[in-house]
C-alpha cells in the first residue's frame, strides 16, 4: 500500500485529501515502494529510460508505449524509471515526479456499477491532470500495464473503455501516460483509434541477448544470496543463460534466466540448506522440470 501525503496547500478541483486517499486505496505509487527499497535495481535498459524521459520532457507527445513480447521487461520498465527518478538522475522537470500504477482491478473491486468503477477512476485522472497543468508540482506519471485493455474493443471488463475517459485530458497534454504491451496487442487494439495512437510514441523493448542478460543476473545476484543464504557463482550464472538459451527458445531472456536462478535457488536450500553454494545439478532440475526432460540431458 502507498501512504497518503498531501501534494500541496492549493486549492483544487480536487481536493489534496480526496486526492491522496484515490491515489492510497486504489493505485500503486511505484516511487514511493522504490523509495522504500521494495524492489531490486533493475539492471541495463538505459537507452530505452533515456528515450522515455527524453518524451516526457516534449511539449506535445508526451506519453509513451512501451512494446515488447511477454518476458523482455516491459513492466520493469516502470520501476527503473521510477529508481531514477529518486537517483535524482533526471532533468529537472522530472525531479520528484511520482509514477502511480493505475490499478484496473483495484479500481473495479467492489463495485456495482460502471459509475461507481468511473467515480474512483475520474478523480485520479482530473486530479492529476489539473495538477500537471499548473507545472508548479512535480508532474504525475500514469503506468498502465497491458494497456491495450483500456480500450473499448478489449474483453477486459473493468478496464475497457478507459481510454474514452484519458483521451481528453491526452489532447489537452495535462497528463504523462506511460503504458506497456505486446507489439501484436498494440496493433489490434491501440492502433486501431487513430486519435489515440499518435497521442503515444513507442519504445521497442527488444528480448536482452545472453551477454545482457549474463549481465543482469551478476546485477541481481546479491539480493538472491542474501534472500536464501546462499553464495552463486559465476559459473551457474553462465550456465543459466547457456542452458535457457538452448533448451527454452520459445521463453525470453531475461525473465526465463530470473526464474530458472529463483526456482534452482529454492531447490538448493530445500534438499540441502542455506550456508551452502548452488549446485549446478539443481539449474538442470529446474530447467527439466519447466521442459520435460530428464535432468541428466541437460547440459
Amino acid at each position: 500500500m502507498n501512504e497518503p501525503s498531501k501534494t500541496s496547500h492549493r486549492d483544487w478541483v480536487v481536493p489534496d485529501d480526496i486526492f491522496e486517499n484515490l491515489v492510497f486505496n486504489y493505485t500503486r505509487d511505484i516511487t514511493h515502494q522504490a523509495r522504500e527499497g521494495r524492489f531490486d535495481p533493475i539492471v541495463g535498459r538505459e537507452k530505452e529510460i533515456q528515450d522515455i524521459i527524453l518524451i516526457l520532457l516534449q511539449r506535445g507527445r508526451k506519453n509513451v508505449a512501451v512494446l515488447g513480447s511477454a518476458g523482455v521487461g516491459k513492466t520493469a520498465i516502470f520501476v527503473k524509471l521510477a529508481q531514477v527518478i529518486n537517483e535524482g538522475k533526471v532533468p529537472e522537470y522530472l525531479k520528484n515526479a511520482r509514477v502511480i500504477e493505475l490499478e484496473m482491478s483495484s479500481l473495479a473491486a467492489g463495485t456495482l456499477s460502471r459509475s461507481e468503477f468511473e467515480g474512483r477512476l475520474l478523480p485520479i485522472i482530473k486530479g492529476a491532470a489539473e495538477r500537471n497543468a499548473t507545472k508548479e508540482l512535480p508532474p504525475i506519471i500514469f503506468a498502465i500495464d497491458e494497456m491495450h485493455t483500456i480500450m473499448r474493443s478489449s474483453d477486459a471488463s473493468s478496464a475497457s473503455g478507459v481510454a474514452d475517459i484519458l483521451k481528453p485530458y491526452l489532447t489537452a497534454g495535462d497528463l504523462h501516460v506511460l503504458g506497456a504491451t505486446t507489439k501484436d496487442e498494440f496493433r489490434d487494439f491501440v492502433a486501431k483509434d487513430p486519435a489515440l495512437d499518435r497521442r503515444f510514441q513507442k519504445i521497442h523493448l527488444e528480448q536482452p541477448s545472453s551477454a545482457e542478460s549474463l549481465k543482469i543476473l551478476h546485477g541481481i545476484r546479491p539480493f538472491y544470496e542474501k534472500h536464501f543464504d546462499i553464495t552463486v557463482s559465476d559459473e551457474c550464472l553462465e550456465k543459466i543463460v547457456e542452458w535457457t538459451t538452448k533448451f527454452m527458445p520459445r521463453r525470453t531472456h531475461p525473465d526465463k534466466d530470473i526464474i530458472t536462478l529463483d526456482v534452482s535457488c529454492a531447490r538448493q536450500i530445500l534438499f540441502v540448506g542455506k550456508g551452502t553454494a548452488l549446485d549446478l545439478n539443481y539449474i538442470r532440475e529446474t530447467i527439466a522440470v519447466e521442459i520435460g526432460l530428464i535432468a541428466a540431458a541437460i547440459d
